[in-house]
């Protein structure tokens, strides 16, 4: 199994928008071949940062969710805007040997 960590922080106000924005998700990803689960949260010192964390089977069906049209549809849903810290945003591959 691996894990995908995607990290962003939110440079304006709109924290309560992508929050609503991932609540509301299509849910596009939930059939994707490989897709085991996702969390998304914050720091509660941190609450314009944002991680997203998804489970996979493998990093090829990742890597297969990633460059699929699905994947950008699933983004049609952040809020007009949006903003973020430059360089903040960040994805992080981690390969799971122990639970």
């Amino acid at each position: 199994m691996i894990v995908a960590l995607s990290r962003f922080t939110i440079a304006n106000d709109m924290s309560a928008e992508v929050r609503a924005a991932f609540h509301d998700r299509p849910h596009l990803v939930d059939d994707a071949p490989g897709f085991l689960g996702m969390e998304v949260m914050s720091p509660v010192a941190a609450r314009a940062e944002i991680w997203l964390v998804t489970r996979w089977r493998d990093e090829q069906s990742y890597r297969t969710w990633h460059r699929g049209h699905q994947y950008h549809d699933s983004h049609k849903g952040i809020p007009k805007g949006l903003k973020l810290v430059q360089g903040s945003a960040s994805v992080q591959i981690f390969e799971v040997f122990a639970d």
